[in-house]
């Protein structure tokens, strides 16, 4: 049983290391391709990424939804509480703590990136 533990965790250390060689793009990346597209400066697309954000937060906080056209819908919902006590869990039985009701926020892709892919 050990060395299949091992095997396991091999491949989870493998996974990790292929995760950090992709690059993603940051957001003075993106701001970088978003000026040299419109011919605009750098640090005035960042300011138009920052209010972005800003808006993006006020409305999703306010209304619980919030779309950017063409890319992502952001959401809200409320995680009910949850109760203590003993639940089974992968087929054994394990003391659960109270948690308290919490809101989620999920992004979402809208149909037109969907279908990019």
């Amino acid at each position: 049983m050990a060395p299949m533990k091992a095997m396991k965790a091999m491949k989870a250390m493998k996974a990790t290391k292929s995760m950090k060689a992709m690059k993603y793009m940051t957001k003075t990346g993106l701001a970088d391709a978003i000026a040299s597209a419109c011919e605009l400066k750098r640090s005035q697309v960042s300011g138009v990424l920052n209010g972005l954000a800003e808006v993006a937060a006020k409305h999703v906080k306010a209304d619980g939804i919030f779309t950017v056209p063409g890319l992502c819908r952001i959401k809200t919902r409320l995680k009910p509480a949850t109760k203590a006590g003993k639940r089974e869990i992968f087929g054994e039985m394990r003391v659960v703590k109270a948690k308290p009701a919490r809101t989620i926020v999920k992004a979402f892709p809208v149909a037109a990136l969907k279908s990019q892919f």
